[in-house]
């Protein structure tokens, strides 16, 4: 039996079986119906325990009140439930995508210790099972007239969710650093990922499985080996109403991506780390840390670069 039908029996049967609601005093009801209407659950569990408190004669009837609410909201529920679904099983391969765009000013140290411009892109669509994660990032700079930093990275990311917590992930990435000896590097990877915590204002993902990666060093030489990848997401809403403005209300939100890629000569290690602050409904400032170690990098370039941006993020 469907949950539409079942929560549909239960109200006619509430119906017949209990008192009218029409015993309990006018204020009473009232209170309980302006609780109702605004859709918060806390605020109906909250009123209707009062109710039992101040009318304990008339728990049969508050009971059925209960009864009748969870028993709606269940048929909302699925009704939404269902919409969503209809709407993913019909949409289009260039639909329901969502994502920010990212760009701002950078501090870098390690190699090379002077200022430029960060930019990056990051799109995902959500289907039933399948979902899919793109990514762009560019970090560029100049000093003194000559290109000082020339970092670039694209990757794709589909996932096929098959239980509530596990999935299955592909990895395809590209990226290019030239200041650490890599004129291009190609990495592609498969495996699980779980779901440590998926709920509102903390998340945490992780992944991990073998690789393959291919690199082309600016020396001319060229290295394919295979590796092992781990990958983690981290997501925690720190703190809700924080001031900015006037006019601005801020969303405090501390994240973090860590991939490692593990080989027999060479491992590769990129961590961020970000503060951000809601301005408006899409607008965010980010302050972010990044390190991207390399344990065995070309003659003449160190092993560890740091990263310190501030960014201003646009959601769409």
């Amino acid at each position: 039996m469907s949950i539409l039908r079942r929560s549909l029996l239960t109200a006619v049967l509430l119906a017949t079986a209990a008192p009218a609601a029409a015993e309990l005093p006018e204020g009473v009801r009232a209170m309980i119906d302006a609780a109702i209407a605004t859709g918060d659950a806390k605020k109906v569990e909250t009123v209707l325990e009062l109710a039992r408190a101040t009318n304990p004669g008339e728990a049969v009837v508050l009971d059925a009140i209960e009864a009748q609410w969870k028993a709606d909201q269940a048929v909302k529920l699925a009704g939404a439930k269902a919409a969503k679904e209809e709407t993913i099983r019909t949409a289009g391969m260039l639909e329901l995508w969502t994502g920010e765009g990212e760009i701002g000013a950078f501090q870098s140290t390690g190699n090379t210790d002077s200022l430029g411009i960060a930019a990056s892109v990051k799109a995902k669509r959500e289907g039933l099972r399948w979902s899919h994660r793109l990514l762009g990032r560019v970090d560029y700079q100049r000093q003194d007239g000559q290109t000082k930093r020339e970092q670039l990275l694209a990757a794709y990311e589909p996932r096929w969710q098959f239980s509530e917590d596990l999935f299955v992930y592909g990895l395809a990435q590209i990226e290019r650093d030239r200041l650490q000896g890599v004129t291009r590097r190609y990495a592609a990877s498969g495996g699980l990922g779980y779901k440590v915590f998926d709920r509102e204002g903390l998340n945490l993902s992780v992944k991990a499985g073998p690789a393959w990666r291919v690199t082309d060093y600016t020396d001319g030489t060229s290295a394919s080996r295979i590796a092992g990848l781990f990958g983690a997401d981290f997501d925690w809403e720190i703190v809700k109403g924080l001031t900015f403005t006037q006019d601005a209300n801020a969303l405090a939100e501390g994240g973090g991506e860590v991939q490692v890629l593990v080989d027999g000569s060479n491992t590769s290690i990129n961590l961020v780390s970000g503060l951000d602050f809601r301005i408006s409904e899409k607008l965010r400032s980010r302050l972010s840390y990044a390190v991207d170690y390399d344990s065995n990098p070309p003659e003449g370039a160190v092993s560890t670069d740091t990263l310190t941006r501030f960014t201003i993020i646009y959601g769409f």
